[in-house]
Order: C-alpha cells, then structure tokens, then sequence
C-alpha cells in the first residue's frame, strides 16, 4: 500500500512530479530556515542582563541572495507546472468523446457508439478520451485519484478534461464538490479494459459479470442494481426517510401525490416512477429523481421491483 493513489494514467506520473517537486523544495526551504533560526537563537542569545543588543543594518549581498534565488525557483516551478497543466488542458485530436452527465446524486456517460450506462463509465486501455462534461442541476466535480484528473462541472455550460488509462483495472470515481444531501453517495466505477475486452463489450456481448449477472435471481439481480445504480443515495431499506420514499415496506403501500390524488405502490405505479419520476410526485417529497429511461432495461426495471417486493 503506497501514501498516495495507485497512478493508472498518461498524466498521473506527471501531475506526482510537479507535487514532488514543489514538496521537496518545502521541505528543502523549511529544514534550512529553522535550522538557521535555531542557531541564530542559540548564538546571538543575550547572556547576561547588562548585554546590549547588537546594531545590524543588514547586508545588501545577503538580501539579493534570497531574493534573487527563491525568484528563480518560482519561476521555474510555474514554468514547469504550466507545461504540465497545458498537456491536461489539450486533449490529442484522436481523442474519443464520451458525454458525462453529472445530477443528484449519480453520473451518466453517453457513448460515440450509442451505448449508455450509469455510474459505470467504460474505457480502453491506451486510448486517450475526452469527457465533455454538464450538470443537469447543481456543481459537481469529476475526481478520479489514480488518474490524477478533475473537473468541476456546472450547469448551463460544458467542461471538459482528457486522460489515457493506462491500467486495467477498475477505479474509483467521486464528486469532490458537495452537491446536496446525496453527495456522499455519488460514486461511480471507471473501468479499463483491454483492447480486446472492450471489443467485446463495444460489441454488446457483455465482459462486466455479465454471466453471472444473467444468471442472478431478479430479487438478488435488482439488489445488485440498488446498490450499483446509485439507488442508495436516495432510498434508504430499513424504513428511515432520506431523499426519496424508502424502499421498506413500500410495495402494496397507499399514499397520496402532491395533487392531492391517491396512489397503491404497485408494479405499474413503480416501473413509472423509475422511467418518469417527474410526472406524480409524492406529496412530501421534492421532484429531484432523473429518469432511468434509456439507462436500465426492461430485465433491471423487473428486477429492481421484484427486490422491492422483499423488502417488507
């Protein structure tokens, strides 16, 4: 286990470099000063009460000296840090674009290839990518650690940053801007694959668990997406109230909407809520859930519901 994250991109050893470097000189510069301050306490101490303090008018050499020199290190330090900060901000020209949709509380990343998926975000191994980036409500900001990249995103306009992953692996991605209650749960998964695995999965075969996933039971399978989806930030399954209504006991549940009509929480009155949340809002509550329309399919909404129905 290092101090610092594992670096899995073009820029993470570049990024650590300009931090080590500036870290070294700190530490360089405070050794040396207190060392000097210690000797000159020690020194130049008064030892007895009738001594008299020293007149010093200074020395011009010494003044330009550490002028001149922590100058020359600052300017350096910028040009350095510049060259690096210029290569994150200039993305290659075969760069591939991925749209990333920031929201409360989870992340959702359209494809060049038509594919969507949430709070999963799909990369090749090697390949540079470009996330053009928006918030649909809120600041939010893009922070993957092992990548050294991040980014606030705003609403009403579009960011951007770039990085080659250069690991395979999965990596952890956060909002390090806090944006509401759900904040804490605003986590999303970078996974890179290997050309050859993300062949597969352009492809649509699946490469994610996606056997064992077929293969899950629809209550454990909608467990699974719960957990994976994002669905936690808001709805909690031991009965307390966080964002939106809890999931316990919630299945066969009557309630009313803020129109003043009646509802039964019933397979249609939840499969409508996952796909058009906007359109009944639950009087009580606040009409801030995105649509999962588009982001899980028939099969997931099914199963989301069938784990509904356990949880009594």
């Amino acid at each position: 286990m290092t101090w610092i994250p594992e670096a899995a991109s073009n820029l993470a050893g570049k990024v650590d470099g300009v931090i080590l470097v500036i870290t070294l000189i700190s530490i360089f510069f405070f050794v040396l000063i207190s060392a000097v301050l210690i000797y000159f306490a020690v020194k130049y101490r008064r030892r007895r009460d009738d001594e008299e303090t020293p007149y010093i008018t200074g020395s011009e050499p010494l003044e330009i000296i550490w002028t001149v020199i922590p100058s020359i290190l600052l300017i350096l330090l910028f040009v350095y840090g510049f060259v690096v900060y210029k290569e994150m901000r200039t993305p290659p020209k075969d760069a591939v674009d991925i749209t990333v949709t920031g929201k409360q509380w989870l992340w959702t990343f359209d494809y060049y290839n038509g594919k969507k998926t949430l709070n999963e975000l799909y990369v090749r191994q090697n390949r540079p990518v470009r996330m053009i980036m928006r918030a649909d409500d809120v600041l939010h900001s893009f922070f993957i650690p092992q990548f050294r990249v991040k980014q606030d995103i705003l609403p009403g306009r579009y960011t951007q940053l770039w990085f080659t992953p250069t690991k395979v692996g999965t990596y952890d991605l956060f909002c390090a801007e806090y944006c509401g209650t759900g904040h804490s749960q605003m986590l999303a998964k970078v996974i890179v694959l290997s050309p050859e695995a993300y062949d597969i999965w352009e492809k649509g075969i699946g490469v994610d668990e996606g056997a064992n996933v077929a293969s899950l039971p629809p209550a454990e399978l909608g467990a699974k997406i719960y957990k994976e989806k994002g669905c936690n930030a808001c709805h909690s399954i031991d009965g307390s109230v966080v964002i939106g209504p809890s999931f316990k006991g919630l299945y066969g549940k009557t309630g009313v909407f803020e129109d003043g009509s009646s509802y039964t929480a019933d397979e249609n009155y939840i499969m409508k809520s996952i796909l058009e949340p906007q359109e009944e809002i639950v009087e009580g509550f606040q009409p801030v859930m995105p649509s999962f329309k588009g982001i899980l399919s028939d099969d997931e909404v099914t199963a989301v519901i069938a784990y509904i129905k356990t949880l009594k």
